[in-house]
């Protein structure tokens, strides 16, 4: 039976998407730069590139968060500081939250059932505006962000850290819940627990990283976990 349930925050819980594209929106608009589809899904592409190379330890958070700036501007042609870039869009990503459909009933329900931690590789500081702006920290017993923690998911030595600030924990029980494969499936493999694979768009498996049970959306897991 499981006990203790891991939940990532980003299109797992929060729809991040659409946060990204309102806060860099809003961040261009503030430095001259008219922003169009291309410059989104772009600066999107980019993005996800640095953090999967985060995920792989092949970079620093500190170089995520210039060089995805640096590397759009410089196929934009544009002179752009990618530090001040980072501190507006920051500040504007911290602000305000979007629910993906039905999660935010579903957390408020696995609550009362479950024990829930939240692990996130998250900015610290963007997430605290988020979860505070969501009302979410009342659910969950911890919040393990990356940046804090000093590893990032998929590593054991995050997961490590996280049981060991757990009273009473067991492995056996216990269950990691996101929409990454390489990031919270492959972190809850690495870290010997059970997992659960989001997957809204019924994207196809990577044999690789085989998640033990897939849902579409979080408010199905509460029946998923209800049959083991």
């Amino acid at each position: 039976m499981i006990e203790y349930l891991f939940l990532d925050l980003d299109d797992t819980i929060l729809d991040f998407h659409k946060a990204e594209a309102v806060a860099l929106d809003k961040t261009l608009r503030e430095l001259g730069v008219a922003p169009n589809e291309h410059i989104t899904q772009r600066y999107k592409q980019i993005n996800i590139h640095h953090w999967k190379m985060l995920e792989r330890g092949e970079i620093t958070r500190e170089q995520v968060k210039l060089r995805r700036f640096s590397v759009l501007f410089a196929e934009l042609g544009l002179t752009i500081d990618p530090r001040q870039t980072t501190e507006r869009y920051e500040k504007h990503l911290a602000v305000g939250h979007y629910f993906l459909p039905g999660a935010e009933a579903a957390v408020k329900a696995l609550a009362r059932k479950y024990r829930l931690f939240l692990a996130s590789n998250g900015t610290a500081a963007v997430q605290a505006g988020r979860l505070t702006s969501a009302d979410l920290y009342r659910y969950f017993e911890q919040v393990f962000v990356s940046e804090e923690i000093g590893h990032n998911k998929p590593s054991k030595a995050y997961f490590d850290i996280c049981f060991s600030r757990i009273d009473g924990f067991d492995p056996r029980k216990a269950m990691m819940v996101g929409d990454s494969l390489t990031s919270d499936i492959r972190g809850g493999k690495n870290a010997g627990i059970l997992t659960c694979w989001i997957n809204p768009g019924h994207k196809p498996a990577d044999p690789e990283i085989r998640a033990d049970y897939e849902i579409e959306s979080l408010a199905q897991l509460e029946t998923l976990l209800s049959g083991i």
